[in-house]
């Protein structure tokens, strides 16, 4: 998709990316796990159960390096559409930390960065925190930089025509006579049901907005096979005491009760991420896919969008539309289905910390 903006940056001098992070090794996971959880009274056992996830895969997330493609990816996009910008990386709960990030721009004398979460949607755990650990990394740097989170992307062509053609690949690889009936069953992280009830601005953003785009990809999708395509909504990753409500249905429970009904087959579609970090590979690869094996479904899992030149060229696109918006410059902003682009920056509230108001980045 051409740019339809000069490859002007101005006024930022600085792209960051700004993601989860994830262990490199067996002896880091106890230590992520704990940054990830600090302050949440999380017992250690627990932490143990859930550390043997990484153990699975040699005690390595992939996010860290899908997170160095990207990178890779976002420098060579950026110079190939002439723009000079340097890209730094920072993550919430390992190393390379936010707050490296942020001194070594201040270091490196850049005064304003837009900074581009791998989180596509609102809520507190999905968008406002990220805003407040930037703030917190920021705080007390000498000549820290401004930093402005670019707008959410869910329903931005560039990320959802990835999960598209995703979804017709993992179809195109069932069985023939099992593609025409598959479910369409779209995936993404399970939150507290309060937590949603908060997010966004009014509320319910979180659950309106992945209802929103699995629409938009079924109905894609469904144009494009000739067969109606009805979007189930389902959620995996739950982390939560048993007594607090979380969104539901549980992946796996939603694949038994399809068979239980006589269905046959099923694409999961991990509309919730954008690469195939851990929640994706053990989530859905080992642990849904085992389900599905187990009460006779088959199952294919589409693609999350990575590196796909699309959602690469899409960060270009949101990092320059928002530096003309600041240049008082009139900009589109693409965005398909029914809720339409989302704001530059968040209202006062938008999203609240379920323990209590804590400073961020990007607000009004």
């Amino acid at each position: 998709m051409p740019n339809p903006f000069p490859a002007n940056t101005s006024p930022y001098d600085a792209l960051l990316l700004v993601s989860f992070g994830g262990p490199e090794g067996p002896d880091d996971v106890l230590p992520f796990l704990e940054n990830v959880t600090r302050g949440r009274g999380i017992p250690r056992e627990r932490l143990e159960v859930v550390g043997e996830h990484y153990h699975l895969f040699g005690g390595r997330s992939p996010i860290n390096d899908l997170n160095r493609a990207l990178l890779e990816a976002l420098r060579a996009d950026l110079a190939a559409a002439g723009v000079d910008l340097p890209v730094y990386w920072g993550n919430r709960n390992w190393d390379p930390y936010l707050r490296d990030a942020i001194e070594q721009m201040a270091a490196d004398g850049v005064t304003r960065a837009a900074c581009f979460v791998t989180s596509a949607y609102s809520s507190w755990s999905s968008c406002r925190q990220y805003r407040e650990n930037l703030y917190a990394a920021a705080e007390g740097v000498p000549n820290a930089p401004r930093l402005d989170r670019l707008r959410h992307y869910f329903n931005h062509p560039g990320f959802v025509e990835p999960v598209v053609d995703a979804a017709l690949a993992a179809l195109a690889d069932l069985p023939a006579d099992l593609c025409d009936g598959a479910r369409l069953v779209f995936v993404t992280h399970s939150i507290p049901t309060a937590m949603n009830d908060a997010s966004g601005p009014d509320g319910g953003a979180y659950l309106a907005q992945h209802t929103d785009v699995a629409a938009v990809v079924a109905g894609r999708v469904g144009a494009i096979t000739g067969v109606d395509r009805t979007p189930d909504l389902v959620f995996c990753s739950r982390s939560g005491p048993p007594h607090q409500p979380w969104l539901e249905p549980d992946v796996n429970d939603h694949l038994e009760a399809l068979a239980a009904v006589g269905e046959k087959a099923a694409v999961l579609v991990p509309v919730g991420f954008v690469s195939d970090h851990m929640e994706v590979v053990y989530d859905l690869d080992t642990e849904a896919l085992a389900t599905a094996e187990k009460v006779g479904l088959e199952v294919r899992r589409a693609a999350t969008a990575g590196t796909d030149p699309r959602f690469v060229a899409m960060v270009s696109d949101l990092l320059l539309e928002r530096a003309a918006a600041e240049r008082g410059e009139a900009v589109s902003r693409p965005a398909v289905g029914g809720i339409g682009p989302l704001w530059d920056r968040c209202a006062t509230g938008c999203c609240a910390n379920p323990r209590g108001d804590v400073p961020t980045i990007g607000g009004e």
